[in-house]
């Protein structure tokens, strides 16, 4: 297997591909929905992955109705997340320096809000190493709307068909594929279903993302 083309630049996504926190907040999530009297299910959960904030609130009112505390709900999260650091995926290091060595340019773009990049970036040494950081912040429209592919494809200089996307979502393939990226598909909670496949190279790790530049 081998990408369509070299590319110009690597945009990573976040959680679940960078770093292994779908795990963390999971948990959070189920926490937070006993602590308030609610039951959350699997299916329930996956459905929320990689979707931003604004989509998961609307999301979770559909699941417990209108009057779903919400504030109270992030507050839970935050609070059973605590200070706690999501560690790197395995491969993360080994691909970066490999892109460093290439002298391919990197940068982020992911559904979360600024301050959990700056948490995580800052405890694994990460801010200097990526030249481009799109939060949801930083974009109108989040994932699966190709625009926080758009925006880091810009601040990379590179065009998006030059792009490689690593994502393990579904909404994220469906925002980089949008953006007109190569993508790669990482799963991490989602399995891929034939749209993935259709709009992603599936590989079994960030190990195999350094093979195919290779």
């Amino acid at each position: 297997m081998s990408l369509p083309r070299k590319p110009r630049a690597v945009v990573f996504d976040l959680d679940g591909t960078l770093i292994d926190s779908e795990a963390l907040v999971k948990d959070a999530h189920f926490a937070a929905c006993a602590k308030l009297g609610f039951v959350m299910t699997e299916a329930q959960f996956l459905a929320l992955v990689g979707m931003h904030r604004e989509a998961n609130d609307a999301q979770l009112k559909l699941y417990y109705g209108d009057d779903f505390p919400l504030e109270d709900f992030i507050a839970a999260t935050r609070a059973h997340v605590g200070e706690r650091v999501a560690p790197l995926k395995p491969g993360a290091v080994e691909l970066m320096n490999a892109l460093d060595e290439l002298a391919l340019p990197y940068g982020l773009a992911t559904s979360s809000r600024r301050p959990w990049v700056e948490r995580h970036f800052t405890a694994h040494g990460l801010t200097e190493r990526f030249q481009a950081i799109i939060t949801r912040q930083d974009c109108v429209d989040g994932k699966p709307h190709p625009e926080p592919y758009l925006n880091a494809s810009r601040l990379l200089g590179a065009p998006p068909f030059s792009v490689l996307a690593l994502e393990d979502s579904h909404a994220g393939v469906r925002s980089a594929h949008a953006a007109g990226c190569m993508t790669v598909m990482v799963p991490d909670l989602l399995a891929p279903d034939e749209e993935m496949r259709s709009k992603a190279r599936v590989v079994g790790s960030l190990h195999d993302v350094l093979a195919l530049l290779r």
